[in-house]
């Protein structure tokens, strides 16, 4: 694999408060997802595999969880000698309460941007699963001559983003005009995705000038403020992306990809999604049993029906059990006999023999990590 002259920052909790249902014990990074993966996994696989050989991801709190999943990064091939993958908790650089915005975050972690010798610096959030070629995004960058290059989609703005969202206003000759912070207006938009590459010397820079000034937001308080005086491009993403905003975008995304385009076009071959791999027996599926068009992740076991639904590791499914239209995380047991639809569960669930849930599409029960329902 051939070295990319950039390095990654990715921040872990940036959109926590978008989906509080589920972050209460984790990060935004850590959120589980289609099966078998937490959110990291996409752009974490994605730098990877655009040969970044630095990769840091600055955490708020909530962490222990991400940390567990990613241990030492050798899953992602970044358990190195010298570089690879860092993680830096809150107080890891010097920081107090745990960063808020994003140049505080940049600020807990600037003695590692200047240690590293990288020409870029590739910045991303956690609430958006893609194929983002971030190779061909640097090399994009690179030939334009941009200072900064702001990753954004095609794509209307939904009530659950009306206060957290960021868009563009773009010239002809692709450059950044205007940027407009929790934009409300209808239609299409250049909406960001929350992925920006900058020059590691000039981001140095212009970080230290705002912790001076007191600045929080790096699009509102760096980008929109100097638009005069940096070149920022824009960059349009027009794959496949799932961004969680809510519960209701998290279940309806879950669901999406069991239409079989859509799981093909966010897992290409030619650039692999990893994650921490357990040594899980296969699903087993009892005499009887019945699953039709669902996702089902390793140590699975089946007695029951399932319909539509994605079940992460080491789910049960007692006899009698039917399930439709379900997104059911790690280590749930559901006891024969119970009935569940449009329902979410955390991981370690317990539902009771003969117990019924259902939600309605729009409005998916949610049942905490952990809980027993009866």
């Amino acid at each position: 694999m051939r070295s990319a002259n950039a390095m990654g920052i990715i921040f872990a909790n940036m959109h926590d408060e978008n989906i509080p249902e589920l972050i209460a014990r984790r990060t935004m990074a850590s959120a589980p997802f289609a099966g078998r993966y937490r959110m990291i996994d996409f752009v974490l696989s994605g730098m990877s595999v655009a040969g970044m050989q630095n990769i840091g991801v600055v955490v708020r709190n909530n962490y222990q969880s991400l940390m567990d999943h990613l241990g030492n990064g050798r899953e992602w091939d970044l358990s190195r000698k010298r570089g690879g993958l860092a993680i830096f908790p809150p107080g890891a650089q010097g920081a107090g309460n745990g960063s808020q915005g994003r140049i505080e975050a940049l600020g807990n972690v600037i003695d590692y941007l200047s240690f590293n010798k990288e020409e870029l610096v590739v910045m991303s959030d956690c609430d958006i699963a893609c194929d983002l070629d971030y190779a061909a995004l640097i090399k994009e960058h690179s030939a334009s001559g941009a200072d900064v290059t702001v990753v954004y989609e095609k794509a209307p703005i939904k009530d659950s983003l009306l206060e957290d969202n960021i868009t563009y206003v773009l010239g002809q000759d692709g450059y950044v005009s205007e940027i407009r912070v929790n934009d409300y207006k209808k239609g299409m938009q250049n909406l960001s995705m929350s992925v920006y590459i900058i020059e590691r010397e000039l981001l140095l820079n212009v970080l230290k000038d705002a912790i001076v000034r007191g600045y929080e937001s790096f699009e509102k308080d760096i980008l929109a403020r100097n638009l005069t005086i940096l070149k920022v491009r824009g960059y349009e993403y027009t794959g496949y992306r799932a961004r969680i905003s809510d519960m209701r975008s998290y279940f309806d995304e879950n669901l999406r990809l069991l239409e079989h385009e859509n799981l093909k076009a966010l897992f290409p071959k030619e650039r692999q999604v990893y994650t921490k791999v357990r040594d899980e027996a296969p699903v087993r599926y009892a005499i009887g049993s019945q699953v039709t068009n669902c996702i089902v992740a390793d140590g699975c076991i089946i007695e029951g029906e399932v319909e539509n639904s994605v079940l992460f590791r080491g789910v049960r499914v007692g006899k009698g059990v039917k399930i439709k239209n379900c997104v059911i995380m790690q280590g749930t047991v559901i006891e024969p006999g119970a009935q569940m639809e449009n329902v979410v569960t955390d991981k370690n669930v317990k539902v009771c023999e003969g117990v019924s849930l259902r939600g309605a599409k729009g409005f998916p029960v949610f049942v905490g990590k952990g809980q027993c329902v009866e």
